[in-house]
C-alpha cells in the first residue's frame, strides 16, 4: 500500500480519462492521494475530485510561486477564503521558483511567508515547491522556524548537504520520478537519506519516472520510485510502501 503525496489529477491532462487513472492507481495499490493546489482556478477542480472520492483523496490549499504575480495578494484572499471555509490538513503548494522568473522573488517570498504564518496558526504543515531557489527557502525557514512549522521539500532535487539541512529542520523530503532518471545524481543523496525523512510523490501529469520518463507521469507510477528507493536501501518495496505511509499519515495527521 502506497501515498502519493503529490499528485496534480485534478488538472485538465487528465480531463479525457481521469477515472481510468483513478483505477489504475488503486489497481496499483495506492490508497491515498494528497491534492496540493496551485491558484485560484485549480480550487474548483481540485476540490470537485476530492469530494468525489474523499476516502482517496486529500485536498490542500496554497498559492504556487509561479502563480505569484504583481496581484498575488488577491489570490492569497482566496486562498485564506477556502481556509477558514474547510477544513484542509495542509498548506501546498508554496514556495520560491527562480527558475522561471527572478523578477518576483520579493513577492514570492513575501506570499511565501505569508502562507507559513497560516500553517503555523492552524499547526498543519506546509509542502515546499523549491526550484533554483534552496538558498532563498531555507533563509525563510530558518527565520520562521519554532515548534509548529513543519513539513516537507516536495520533489527535492537537492545534494547530501541540502537533504541533511532539510531534515535538521525538521522536514521531510519528497521524492519522485527524478530519482530514477540516469544522469540526475538524486540516487546517490537519496541512498544517504534514511527511509523515516522520506515521502514518494509522483507530482503527476509531470516527471514521470523511468521507463515512463517522456510520458504524462500518474499516480500508478509511483510504485516505479518506490522500486528505485528499495534498491538504494536494499530493502523490499513492502518496506518503502509501509514506512513512507507512515512518514505521511504523520506528517498530514490523518
Amino acid at each position: 500500500m502506497f501515498i502519493d503525496s503529490h499528485s496534480h489529477i485534478y488538472s485538465e491532462e487528465f480531463s479525457s480519462d481521469r477515472e481510468e487513472v483513478i483505477q489504475r492507481a488503486i489497481h496499483s495499490g495506492i490508497h491515498k492521494i494528497i491534492l496540493p493546489n496551485i491558484d485560484s482556478s485549480t480550487i474548483k477542480p481540485m476540490m470537485d475530485l476530492a469530494d468525489s472520492n474523499p476516502n482517496l483523496f486529500i485536498p490542500l490549499i496554497g498559492l504556487h510561486p509561479t502563480s505569484v504575480k504583481d496581484d498575488f495578494n488577491k489570490e492569497l484572499e482566496i486562498m485564506e477564503y477556502w481556509l477558514n471555509k474547510r477544513k484542509f490538513l495542509g498548506i501546498g503548494e508554496i514556495g520560491i521558483d527562480l527558475y522561471w522568473d527572478k523578477t518576483l522573488l520579493k513577492e514570492q517570498t513575501e506570499a511565501f511567508r505569508i502562507q507559513i504564518g497560516w500553517a503555523k496558526k492552524a499547526k498543519i504543515p506546509i509542502v515546499i515547491h523549491v526550484r533554483d531557489s534552496f538558498a532563498e527557502v531555507f533563509e525563510v525557514i530558518e527565520q520562521e522556524k519554532d515548534d509548529s512549522l513543519f513539513g516537507v521539500f516536495h520533489s527535492f532535487t537537492g545534494t547530501a548537504e541540502q537533504a541533511s539541512q532539510v531534515i535538521e529542520l525538521g522536514f521531510k523530503i519528497g521524492v519522485g520520478g527524478i530519482v530514477t532518471f540516469k544522469n540526475s545524481g538524486l540516487d546517490a543523496v537519496i541512498q544517504q537519506v534514511a527511509l523515516e525523512h522520506i515521502l514518494i510523490e509522483t507530482d503527476s501529469p509531470w516527471l514521470a519516472p523511468v521507463p515512463h520518463r517522456g510520458k504524462r507521469n500518474e499516480s500508478a507510477y509511483l510504485t516505479a520510485i518506490a522500486t528505485k528507493i528499495a534498491t538504494l536501501h536494499n530493502i523490499t518495496i513492502e518496506e518503502v510502501g509501509a514506512t513512507t505511509t507512515q512518514n505521511t499519515k504523520q506528517l498530514f495527521g490523518f
